[in-house]
């Protein structure tokens, strides 16, 4: 398996009440500073090789951020998508980031767009790669896989708890069949999904993040999908940052539509169509994400 440039530097930073978030960077420490979101499942260390080399290279500093009840972060339930932005700021306090870029992988994309929201004058432009859309509300489209969270919505909301137990124990007690799994997960994926997987520096990446993110807890998906299936606390015309959205033409779990119409309703959004590519795209295109967004 291919080798992965490890974390320049993880810990966790106190963000008031008792909580904490885990993060993890990459780059130099005087670099300019990127923030990158995890998916749906996802940890902090989500981040392709590609971009972390050219971090390394050219100056940029990357931090990837722990979302609550994930790897190392104290487990906490938002009461909406736009109370992220607050640890956000936060973390970016604690550990001297001052403007930001960020990066929302997709699950992520609706936490990036509201730092965007919630921090104009931090936030200096935006990247979505293969986003979540609305489910609710003046902006909500349907279909795709987070769709069937909406159906499910009620039985996480009441067995969210007992149910990262469970999920959390269950990979603990896998983990030694992550990489066959893994390479099973590939061989059923779109082709541009499966290209990436096959890549032995990727599937590290992958196994990687996965097994160290899920080493304590891992209700963070659950608590992903209660916000997506709720209002977001910001509609899309409300996000005046300049976005950068790449998706996957061949997108098989967030439809390519999605990320059109949401396009259509950001006020400076551009589309980058990934052409022949599935809902891993954007982790393969992380050298072109970075030069674009560092351009703006």
């Amino acid at each position: 398996m291919g080798d992965v440039i490890a974390p320049r530097l993880e810990g966790t930073v106190g963000i008031g009440g008792g909580r904490r978030l885990g993060f993890a960077e990459f780059g130099p420490p005087d670099g300019r500073a990127v923030v990158w979101l995890h998916g749906t499942p996802g940890a902090r260390r989500q981040i392709p090789q590609e971009a972390r080399a050219f971090a390394e290279a050219n100056g940029v500093r990357i931090v990837g951020i722990d979302r609550p009840g994930i790897g190392s972060s104290t487990p906490h339930l938002y009461r909406r998508m736009l109370d992220f932005a607050v640890d956000l700021e936060a973390v970016a306090d604690e550990i001297g980031l001052d403007e930001l870029i960020v990066i929302g992988l997709s699950g992520g994309g609706p936490y990036a767009l509201a730092a965007g929201h919630a921090l104009p004058d931090r936030v200096r432009t935006i990247g979505v790669l293969g986003g979540v859309a609305p489910t609710v509300g003046p902006d909500a489209i349907d279909g795709g896989l987070v769709s069937v969270g909406r159906h499910l919505e009620p039985l996480i909301r009441v067995g969210r708890v007992p149910i990262g137990i469970g999920l959390t124990g269950m990979i603990r007690l896998l983990k030694p069949l992550a990489p066959p799994a893994l390479d099973l997960f590939a061989k059923v994926s779109p082709s541009g999904d499966r290209a990436l997987l096959e890549r032995p520096e990727f599937k590290a990446m992958f196994l990687d993040d996965l097994l160290n993110g899920s080493r304590k807890q891992i209700s963070a998906p659950l608590a992903d999908v209660l916000l997506f299936c709720r209002p977001w606390g910001f509609e899309l015309a409300d996000v005046k940052v300049p976005v950068h959205w790449w998706h996957g033409d061949a997108d098989h779990i967030i439809p390519f539509e999605h990320g059109v119409h949401c396009v259509t309703r950001l006020p400076d959004a551009e589309l980058h169509v990934l052409p022949g590519e599935s809902h891993l795209g954007g982790l393969g295109a992380g050298e072109e994400i970075l030069v674009t967004l560092l351009d703006i």
